[in-house]
């Protein structure tokens, strides 16, 4: 579905020096400067309101570090002035694991607002009284939250149309269809002794696209036997294959 007006990230951040930063070049930056999606950054102190510019406290029960102030959070939210259809994410190590899926419901809607935490965290009544949906880009955390918002801003612009170069492009990849992509070849080809794999260049694109399958099957379960498991019994060789030992994984 085309959107009336272009796609929209809105980040609240304690450093809006850093966008658009990578955003700014290659495929989203060729279609930023186009006008096929817009980022706006917005300074969290903008909304802080004593002379030093305070937007964090010590973290009520004690313990270490320091807590984005809820009444300043909120209010930067609130002056953002985001449509009621927009999602509001906040980037967490603690949220859901951004899926292929998520993001592609991402890219269809009008864009999102995104939190960017610091420090150790947010106050929890933010995220309760302002509807924030928490997201993870992974089991690991980061210094604060805008890396993980350039991942998802990325993951989504590349999805919306005009963006990439051929529309294929974005529906033969990793976690398009729950699986790992398959390898890649191009020439020379003969490199190092190795070739291509016959059959890609033998022009019957059924075999191409058996092989394609099988390999990514192969791969996905014996890289990822969680997203395996997820896989129908009725899919292709799926029934068949034996189960590989499963392996704790990142989220």
């Amino acid at each position: 579905m085309t959107n009336p007006s272009p796609w929209r990230a809105t980040v609240l951040t304690l450093f809006p020096e850093m966008f658009p930063g990578p955003l700014g070049v290659s495929l989203a930056g060729r279609a930023l400067t186009s006008g096929l999606w817009e980022i706006e950054a917005r300074d969290i102190r903008a909304s802080a309101t004593d002379r030093h510019r305070s937007v964090d406290d010590t973290p009520a029960g004690g313990g270490p570090g320091m807590v984005l102030r809820a009444d300043v959070l909120a209010a930067a939210i609130d002056a953002a002035e985001i449509a009621p259809e927009r999602p509001r994410l906040l980037m967490s190590p603690r949220g859901r694991p951004l899926t292929q899926a998520r993001v592609a419901e991402l890219a269809q809607g009008p864009g999102p607002l995104i939190v960017c935490g610091r420090f150790e965290g947010i106050d929890q009544r933010v995220i309760d009284t302002r509807g924030l949906e928490e997201v993870s880009i992974g089991d690991y955390v980061l210094s604060g939250g805008e890396i993980a918002a350039l991942a998802l801003i990325d993951a989504c612009v590349r999805l919306l149309p005009g963006v990439m170069g051929k529309e294929a492009s974005g529906t033969e990849e990793s976690f398009s269809d729950g699986l790992l992509e398959y390898p890649q070849y191009t020439r020379p080809q003969l490199f190092e002794g190795a070739q291509i794999p016959e059959v890609l260049t033998s022009g019957d694109h059924a075999k191409v696209a058996a092989w394609r399958r099988a390999q990514s099957e192969a791969l996905t379960a014996a890289r990822r036997p969680d997203l395996w498991a997820q896989i129908p019994a009725k899919a292709p060789n799926r029934a068949g294959r034996q189960k590989t030992p499963k392996n704790k994984t990142d989220g």
